[in-house]
Order: structure tokens, then sequence, then C-alpha cells
């Protein structure tokens, strides 16, 4: 059984409004925010789909909905050929979940700072009364601790080495797809590097298939197969990341790249991004990105894009030749 993930139509809207009094007393209506809208990818089995973008572009609110933290308002999540927002049969829809796991943002408020490190790490396989002898030892060393390590608490680690023990709690439990949530951004430049080439030799060793949730372009270059980019919580481009990164089809894959900072480009003048992200509570007719869009049209201001192939890329973009 492979973890291969298809999302289609995947949206989700929030309920913002002020309570009913207030909305009585202010005469207004209720409020909705679109923080996912239409999304569609697929990620292949023993792959790293990489969805990328600027703070509040919905990329955590898609991660959640896989996992099931969240459900969707419409659209499919199909993991492993069940979609677990509908799935009837209960055992098969809990056997898909115990095959996702997620590493979170911030490693130390995702572990419980009153339990040991071995129970912590074990919890995934204890709670479905699992072995769990020299499990946690055997894990801290594949992540590149001490098997000693067990016996200490969360406060006695470094921010790396927290975000290490996350991933071994994550692989407790032999999962197939692990979403990651920005997993190094708490992490300084060189520890970095340390966790991404250890995420990345597990996912070989063990045949994982990521989700890897990120801001950081540099981390996507390396890191991704595939990468997804979003604007208010639309998919604006998809492509490999050679492609992405060498010709890049939508203006805003275009402004994050200018913006990103290059090794081979130091003292180069940039332009920096122009406006702010529209009120996802009242987004803008036709294309979302068109009050920021340097070329954008009349038809960019009355039709929404829709996603469609350009080469290897699939870009939402009604001027992208």
């Amino acid at each position: 059984m492979s973890a291969h993930v298809i999302v289609r139509g995947l949206t989700r809207i929030f309920d913002v409004s002020k309570p009913w009094l207030n909305r009585v007393l202010e005469r207004r209506g209720k409020a909705f925010l679109t923080a996912v809208s239409e999304v569609d990818f697929e990620i292949e089995e023993r792959t790293t789909y990489a969805l990328v973008g600027e703070s509040g572009s919905g990329k955590s609110t898609i991660g959640k909905m896989l996992v099931g933290l969240l459900s969707p308002t419409e659209g499919d999540v199909e993991i492993e050929g069940v979609d677990l927002a509908r799935e009837r049969d209960a055992r098969r829809a809990a056997t898909v979940r115990s095959n996702i796991q997620m590493i979170f943002q911030d490693p130390y408020a995702s572990l419980n700072p009153r339990w040991r490190v071995r129970d912590i790490i074990v919890e995934p396989v204890a709670s479905k009364g699992g072995d769990t002898e020299l499990l946690a030892e055997r894990l801290l060393e594949q992540v590149g601790l001490h098997p000693t390590d067990a016996g200490k608490f969360p406060h006695e680690f470094s921010g790396g080495q927290r975000q290490r023990i996350c991933i071994a709690r994550a692989l407790a439990s032999q999962p197939r797809l692990i979403v990651c949530d920005e997993p190094t951004s708490a992490l300084d430049v060189s520890v970095q590097a340390q966790v991404l080439n250890l995420m990345s030799d597990l996912k070989d060793d063990l045949g994982l298939t990521y989700l890897l949730i990120t801001h950081d372009l540099t981390v996507v270059r390396h890191m991704a197969d595939r990468i997804g980019v979003l604007y208010l919580g639309r998919l604006v481009e998809e492509a490999d990341p050679e492609t992405l990164f060498e010709a890049p089809k939508h203006p805003y894959s275009q402004m994050l790249l200018d913006a990103a900072p290059r090794m081979d480009a130091f003292g180069r003048e940039v332009v920096p991004p122009t406006g702010e992200i529209p009120d996802p509570i009242d987004p803008p007719k036709g294309c979302a990105f068109h009050p920021r869009c340097p070329i954008a049209a009349d038809i960019c201001r009355k039709e929404r894009p829709r996603m469609r192939p350009l080469g290897t890329t699939k870009v939402a973009c009604h001027l992208a030749e």
C-alpha cells in the first residue's frame, strides 16, 4: 500500500463573525474567511511535495486538513485510496490515519514538558498497545541522538535536538506520509541543514512521502520533487524545482523568487514586493493577485484564472505566456 495523496477542489471556510448581539447592534451580517479555495494537487509515493507562499496563504490549513485536524468545507483529500472525511468504514479510516504523522513548526511547543523523551516518542505506539521496548532508544539513535537521552526532559535539549525528537516521535508508528509544517523555521541556519539532511536520508531509507510546508525557497529547491505556490489560499503555480527557479511563469512566483536571498547575487538591487496580501474575508474579484500584479489586465479583474498546463508547469494566470 502506497502513501499516494490526491487533493481535489479543497476548500476551507472559517466563520469569523462577531457574536449575534454585536451583529444586531452594529447591523452587520456574518463574516466568512476563505483560508483555502479550490486547491488541486497530487503527491506521488516516496516523493516530497512542497507548498510555499507568504504567511496567511493557507499552507498550514492544508496540512491540517491532510492529517485530519481540520475537515474540508468542500473538496476531497484521498490518501491511499481513502477519503478520510467521508469514509464510512471506521477500521479502514483508522488504518490510513495510523500511516500519517505531522512534524510541527515549534519543536518545544509540540513536546509535553512534563514527560520524559522516552514516553513522548513511544506514545503513538503505546496508545495502540504495541511493543515499545527499546523503541525510543533505537529511534533516537536513528535521528542522530544518544540512546541515553531517552530519560531526559525536553528542556534539556537545544532547538535542533528537540526537532530531532519530534522526528523520532513521528517515525515511531512507521508512517508512510509525514506532513512537515515549517520544520526548520525556528532553528539556526546551520542546524536547519542538519535536520533537512536527516529528513532527506530518512525519506530514502524508509520510503517516506512528505508534504513540506515552508516559506523558505532555499529549502524547497533541494528537498522537493514538486512545488506548489500558494497565494491567498489559491494554488497559482506548480512545477518541478528546476523549472520553477529557472523560469517561473506566474508573476507572484517571480516576485517571491526575486525577493529570496541568493549566493550568486551579492549586492544586487532588489525591488521589494509591492502591496499587501488582500483581506481573505473580502478577496478581490477575478485573480486574487491582480491588485499587486505588474501585468494585470481587465480580464484579471473580472475572471478567476484556472490552473492549466504550460510546458511542464501548471499555472493559474491569464497572461502567463
